[in-house]
């Protein structure tokens, strides 16, 4: 029903439009009692084998919401009636920030993908927290963090700490954002010494805590096989407890949307299932040059079963959707853990 009724109709509005008109329509009809009930009996799957223990964490079922659809942690409990095994809010910042000039959010049917150039939009992560403050469930919640635009690169240690410290009590884990290719010169501080210095940063504040939170960090999947060596070092010299590959993609290659509109579209991040299969290439190089040493949660291109099991196969632990979720409905987490089940 959703791509044959539901999909058309969100599809003759701009992206971010029909983003903002859904998520006040989930947040509606989710108040009202007993549809949180109905729409968890009708998306989620409850099967012990689909369980998952990571990082002293157990998820429910390995397939989770990316970072990015819910920024500010608006509507994650409700977002977890649909199956999801946990859900990462952000990119957030310390201070708030609109982010880039709209339109900034682009479809590409063709190729069932999105460009994006949001910017890193958000409230700030107070305003996130203080929506955490009311969580009720105990459904995984992940926070992935970054700088602020105007924060110079050699500040950038500071942006990502305050983000750590404000949401250490509220969130089960923490992503290090500094692949986003929407963020001027963001993707710089994947360079070897100053990842490595940010890291250290990191996990030197969350050793302080008394129950440290698992830190892990998100790649690009722009990267050469020399800096994904680079960072497997990384990972081993920090101790940081995994990684999350991949960010979305600045290449075109292979699509079939005319060049003319990719042209005519500009800069941004692409993801979908022109991702695919690099992602997946990445996520093999990972597992395999560190010989499984640490997890690796994978995302890029996951549009039905069959994409998460290729990710879970090449060495990933856990996966997350995004751009599918756009294209395939709801229904695809029910779908992803149905077909693991199946294979399992």
């Amino acid at each position: 029903m959703y791509k044959l009724l539901i999909k058309p109709i969100f599809f003759l509005f701009q992206p971010e439009t029909i983003h903002h008109i859904v998520f006040k329509t989930i947040k509606f009809f989710s108040a009202i009692p007993g549809v949180s009930a109905i729409t968890r009996a009708c998306y989620v799957v409850n099967d012990k084998r689909l369980e998952r223990k990571l990082f002293g964490l157990t998820f429910p079922n390995p397939v989770g919401l990316a970072a990015g659809f819910d920024k500010d942690a608006k509507l994650y409990e409700e977002l977890g009636n649909y199956g999801f095994g946990f859900i990462e809010i952000g990119t957030l910042t310390p201070k708030a920030q609109p982010g880039n000039e709209k339109p900034r959010m682009f479809r590409l049917p063709e190729d069932e993908a999105v460009i994006n150039r949001m910017g890193f939009n958000n409230g700030g992560v107070a305003e996130a927290v203080e929506r955490l403050k009311n969580r009720s469930s105990n459904l995984i919640i992940g926070g992935n963090i970054g700088k602020n635009k105007v924060t110079p690169n050699e500040e950038a240690i500071s942006d990502y700490e305050k983000c750590f410290e404000a949401l250490f009590d509220y969130v089960d884990y923490f992503v290090v954002n500094v692949s986003s290719p929407n963020t001027p010169n963001l993707r710089a501080l994947q360079d070897k010494e100053p990842l490595t210095a940010l890291l250290k940063h990191v996990k030197m504040l969350n050793a302080k805590k008394q129950h440290p939170k698992p830190i892990l960090l998100k790649i690009a999947p722009d990267l050469t096989n020399e800096q994904l060596d680079d960072i497997v070092d990384i990972v081993n010299e920090t101790k940081i407890d995994g990684l999350i590959a991949t960010n979305t993609t600045i290449s075109r290659d292979g699509l079939k949307t005319p060049k003319e509109r990719i042209d005519a579209i500009g800069a941004g991040g692409l993801s979908g299932k022109p991702l695919t299969k690099r992602s997946t290439e990445v996520v093999k190089y990972l597992a395999d040059r560190s010989k499984g040493a640490f997890p690796i949660i994978a995302v890029g291109g996951i549009h039905t079963g069959a994409d998460a099991i290729e990710k879970l196969k090449a060495g990933a632990s856990l996966v997350q959707i995004y751009t599918g979720f756009i294209y395939e409905g709801p229904g695809i987490v029910k779908r992803i853990n149905k077909e693991i089940l199946r294979m399992s």
